[in-house]
């Protein structure tokens, strides 16, 4: 492995290079000599702060970035890449998963995310079969187009209970887009919300990447594994919740800090459906929290993990508790065939429009066919998706 915290150098080189285009032929003086490459890891670190800078990351300590080759061969190398913060409250550190080849003059460079990094890892022979599967799919449309479904468990054992900490807020704190929340409590392990290729960005903190382009940011870990592109499944072990800031922030109280991604960027975790709840901002950061079906839990409110919801599943959601009438067609009008309780989860085989309805998200006519014949009003489920989850009928 190779570490680097030599933005200095990086910031001589790039004087050079300016030094070698600026002036005029009349004017210039004399002429300085060929400034050498840059590094793979100034390279490296050169766009990652780029980007904290764009983003407004004001707080990233750029004489404390953290490149770390974890395989090279020739002209490649692969790795990752931390700027590392200060040990304040509300500032988190921010990082990417890279890989590299060597081109004229310089380095190509991609971020886990972007387009750039699925086609260098299908070309990289630092890359393994099994990873490059996860690697080289394209980044999808953010929310692919109105779908907020993840297929994602929460960060801990199915049947668990745990505390939601903190609702939804930025990953380094009150910033946005209130990407992450933090949870405690039960047996206090904290697992792969869904299955992913794993890596280790500094001590304490691992990135699952997933597929749909999501990937999923763990904090503050005790005892985490150490990874550099293992497969793991939903529900691997990752890690206990803990109080580490080795890259920086602050943590006061055992607990995980747990962050959605999507592409190259933290995304809302507002609307994403995660372990069979919804979450929603509040009126600040940390505020806010998740619904299952009815059922609402606030900041320092117990959220059962009720696994992954799947893709052509949806969550009863009777707006106010209760139950929900099944029918013998797509409209009020069918007879009755009995119910559905509040919360419970159904799966859809298809969908068809019939009478409208108003629930907790709107208004629709559209109905859903659910796997034992019945219908039931699309106003009245949570599926991720503003429309058919699984076709038409």
């Amino acid at each position: 492995m190779v570490h680097i915290r030599r933005w200095a150098g990086i910031a001589t080189a790039l004087l050079a290079t300016e030094l070698l285009v600026a002036g005029t032929a009349a004017h210039a003086a004399p002429a300085a000599p060929d400034a050498a490459p840059p590094s793979v890891e100034q390279a490296v670190t050169a766009k990652l702060l780029g980007q904290a800078r764009a983003a407004g990351e004001a707080h990233a300590d750029a004489s404390d970035t953290r490149v770390t080759v974890t395989r090279n061969s020739g002209r490649w190398a692969f790795g990752t890449a931390v700027t590392v913060t200060s040990h304040e409250e509300d500032i988190h550190p921010t990082g990417a998963i890279f890989i590299a080849r060597a081109e004229a003059g310089g380095w190509r460079v991609g971020f886990d995310g972007e387009a750039e990094f699925s086609a260098l890892a299908a070309e990289s022979p630092l890359v393994g079969k099994q990873e490059r599967e996860v690697l080289t799919r394209t980044p999808s449309t953010m929310y692919a187009g109105g779908d907020y479904r993840t297929g994602m468990a929460l960060p801990f054992a199915v049947g668990q209970t745990w505390t939601l900490t903190s609702g939804p807020h930025g990953w380094g704190g009150y910033e946005a887009p209130y990407s992450s929340i933090d949870l405690a409590g039960g047996d206090q392990v904290v697992r792969a919300a869904r299955a992913g290729t794993a890596y280790t960005m500094c001590t304490g903190w691992i990135r699952v990447i997933h597929d749909r382009g999501y990937s999923t940011d763990y904090y503050h870990l005790w005892s985490s594994i150490s990874v550099n592109g293992a497969a793991v499944g939903q529900g691997a072990y990752l890690g206990y919740t803990g109080t580490d800031v080795t890259c920086g922030g602050a943590a006061y109280g055992r607990h995980v800090h747990f962050g959605l991604r999507q592409n190259s960027a933290y995304v809302p975790i507002a609307g994403h459906g995660l372990g069979k709840w919804v979450f929603e901002n509040g009126a600040a950061a940390y505020q806010g929290g998740a619904r299952h079906g009815s059922t609402w839990r606030g900041a320092g409110g117990a959220i059962y993990n009720y696994g992954a919801l799947g893709f052509n599943q949806a969550v009863v959601d009777a707006n106010g508790g209760g139950t929900l009438t099944r029918r013998s067609g797509p409209g009020a009008g069918y007879a009755a065939l009995g119910s559905v309780a509040d919360g419970a989860t159904v799966t859809v085989s298809c969908s068809a429009n019939g009478s409208s309805h108003t629930g907790r998200y709107g208004t629709t006519s559209l109905w859903n066919r659910l796997s034992d014949g019945s219908w039931v009003s699309d106003a009245y489920l949570w599926t991720g998706v503003n429309g058919p989850i699984n076709g038409w009928c």
